[in-house]
């Protein structure tokens, strides 16, 4: 197949599944989690079954502020407020004695201060972990094939994870106002995972592609590089295949309060594998051929 023939087509796909996605973040924006906002989390499990209704009932006296219930397995509640207060996981235990007996497993508090400097610490660990990946890159294909680049190879491998990125904030904006999910510190783990996923997959096929400009310099970049695609493909789509599964396996059998983070990663390998393959290599091809042509009318 002529990957590199229909490099519109790919980028077109691409805007089609970003734009929804970058609309509902002016829209909605995200819903932050007590990570970012502050508050309290706390895990209660029950002796016996209890049902959602009950509990939200028992907690309506407190008058918590954003309160969240989540169920999770063996009689357990995850219950999120931004409300902070001094022995406040009793005040919820004391609350649902009227539910059944019940025993806080875990309780955690989070300041103001402390939400504002991770929200930073997080852009920062993305902006850095960029710019770390443009200089690797750069240093690793410095002894490519010339009229190529270095630097290109780089920089349209982060155009490639900042796709990756923006697809999956955009989905949590939409997930986030329809069915609660919030963006916490687990989201950003799993950001920066689907990144270093996504730059695996585009290094593999850059790589090949920096042997075929070796191996074959009378073939056209775009020849080179079509090759590239069509010869690590296999490859591409079976690893991504494996760790797919093992994550759908968790997603369905694992616990409530991991899903939201395996979600995340399913929906940022899923876009990861994609954008290696349609974006990352036709995104150098376009790019190495604007070069060519300038140079081509200057000559």
């Amino acid at each position: 197949m002529q990957f590199t023939k229909y490099n519109k087509l790919w980028f077109i796909i691409s805007a089609v599944l970003i734009i929804p996605g970058i609309i509902a973040l002016f829209t909605w924006k995200l819903n932050l989690g007590i990570d970012f906002k502050g508050g309290t989390v706390t895990e209660i499990k029950f002796t016996k079954q209890v049902e959602k209704t009950k509990v939200e009932d028992a907690l309506k006296s407190l008058k918590l502020k954003d309160l969240s219930i989540q169920s999770a397995s063996n009689n357990q509640y995850i219950i999120r407020t931004v409300t902070v207060g001094d022995r406040l996981d009793k005040q919820v235990s004391d609350a649902l004695k009227s539910s059944g007996d019940n025993k806080i497993i875990k309780f955690e508090s989070i300041g103001p201060s402390v939400s504002s400097d991770l929200a930073t610490k997080a852009v920062e660990a993305v902006i850095f972990a960029s710019l770390a990946i443009i200089l690797y890159l750069a240093y690793a294909f410095r002894k490519v094939r010339k009229p190529a680049n270095s630097w290109r190879f780089g920089i349209c491998a982060v155009a490639a994870l900042i796709h990756d990125a923006l697809f999956v904030t955009g989905v949590y904006a939409i997930l986030g106002h329809y069915f609660g999910y919030e963006v916490n510190s687990l989201f950003i783990t799993a950001l920066l995972t689907i990144i270093g996923f996504s730059v695996h997959d585009t290094i593999v096929v850059f790589d090949r592609l920096r042997e075929n400009l070796r191996l074959s310099p009378s073939h056209s970049f775009s020849e080179n590089a079509n090759n590239s695609i069509t010869q690590t493909l296999a490859r591409s789509l079976n690893t991504s295949l494996t760790l797919f599964i093992v994550l759908l396996t968790m997603f369905l059998l694992g616990g409530e309060s991991i899903k939201p983070f395996v979600l995340t990663l399913l929906i940022g390998i899923t876009v990861g594998t994609y954008s290696s393959i349609f974006n990352a290599t036709p995104l150098l091809v376009v790019w190495q051929k604007s070069i060519e042509n300038k140079k081509a009318k200057t000559a």
